[in-house]
């Protein structure tokens, strides 16, 4: 596997090594020493697992206790996922990570506990999955604007978007509980 650090160096970009021939592909999509060795160490206990369509955004979303790390990936279609820094003591507080997660190119994103996560679906379909750091609390979840101007985040045109009514009412960076 290919690690590649982000322009917030916390969050990673993960390229497994694909074998194909003409019977289809494998790869490994977690192999915890393999990432631990890249500085990825860490344990999950829930995996998730969502299919959208075109224009659905889903986030930004974070738990502000019981903080969850959260392996991404695409395993059909294709999606913009955004990773935004809502730690206060980090350098890059408030700036965000969007890359391209798709089942084509089968890069995978690594989000830090102490980020906000989103992402908007931009293939007719995509079915995404998730491993997580620690179990979801309804309680502790909170959501961050997707498109507050503070964040600057440049998000596809893909219309109609589809936005639950919870992330359409997020805080925005200014009003948002953050992290120390």
């Amino acid at each position: 596997m290919q690690v590649t650090p982000t322009a917030i160096p916390d969050v990673l970009l993960i390229e497994p090594k694909v074998f194909g021939d003409d019977r289809g592909y494998f790869y490994e999509s977690w192999n915890r020493r393999a990432l631990a060795a890249a500085g990825l160490d860490a344990d999950f206990v829930q995996d998730n697992h969502s299919r959208s369509r075109r224009g659905v955004l889903r986030g930004l979303h974070y738990q502000i206790e019981h903080t969850q790390g959260k392996l991404v990936r695409a395993v059909v279609g294709e999606v913009f996922d955004v990773a935004v820094d809502l730690r206060r003591s980090s350098p890059t507080f408030g700036a965000h990570v969007a890359v391209t997660l798709s089942a084509e190119n089968k890069k995978m994103l690594w989000v830090p506990p102490g980020f906000a996560h989103g992402f908007l679906v931009v293939s007719d379909v995509a079915e995404f999955l998730y491993k997580t750091t620690d179990y979801w609390f309804q309680a502790h979840e909170r959501t961050l604007l997707w498109n507050d101007p503070a964040l600057a985040i440049a998000w596809p045109s893909c219309e109609p978007l589809v936005i639950a009514p919870r992330d359409a009412a997020g805080a925005s960076l200014a009003a948002a509980e953050t992290f120390d």
